[in-house]
């Protein structure tokens, strides 16, 4: 997304709980954001950020995007998800003040349905190569001791041989 989209600079916001999904399924948020460290580390225009561990939980979208909008008044945030959380947007808190205040970049996602979205002037879908490949995937690769070597860079493998995660 920072080389395709035309964007600035890209930050990861590693939530400490997503509320669409089960608390008790998520890797310690501190793991999360070492690994999210790891992994980008040799890149420019990525920055990884924990601001929401700082912000009440669980993190909403709306929540983080505001307070970035004030900590930050010279910049202008985007947001930027998969195709397959479109599909759930509307579940989303207060996703129509999402889509009235900032534009909404989408990576393609195989199988993703998406056409009630595709003429909205706050959506762009974003002409970047398509990578099956997910979080779930690897998760899953690991549990089945299948070599992830081309997925993930060897830090972001050694910190989870090493903490023996996702096993």
């Amino acid at each position: 997304m920072a080389n395709h989209a035309g964007l600035d600079e890209v930050w990861l916001v590693v939530s400490p709980h997503n509320p669409l999904k089960d608390k008790s399924g998520l890797t310690n948020m501190y793991d999360r954001l070492e690994m999210a460290q790891l992994a980008s580390e040799k890149t420019e225009n990525i920055r990884v950020s924990d601001i929401e561990f700082n912000l009440p939980q669980p993190s909403y979208t709306i929540d983080t995007l505001t307070y970035l909008h004030e900590r930050y008044p010279k910049k202008e945030f985007v947001l930027i998800m998969g195709a397959d959380n479109l599909v759930s947007f509307k579940k989303w808190k207060n996703y129509e003040v999402l889509l009235e205040n900032y534009q909404i970049y989408v990576y393609p996602r195989p199988g993703a349905n998406v056409a009630e979205w595709e003429n909205h002037p706050a959506i762009t879908f974003t002409d970047t190569p398509l990578m099956e490949i997910s979080s779930t995937f690897i998760r899953k690769a690991i549990k089945e001791g299948k070599n992830v070597q081309f997925f993930l860079p060897d830090k972001v493998i050694d910190f989870i041989d090493g903490k023996g995660m996702y096993r």
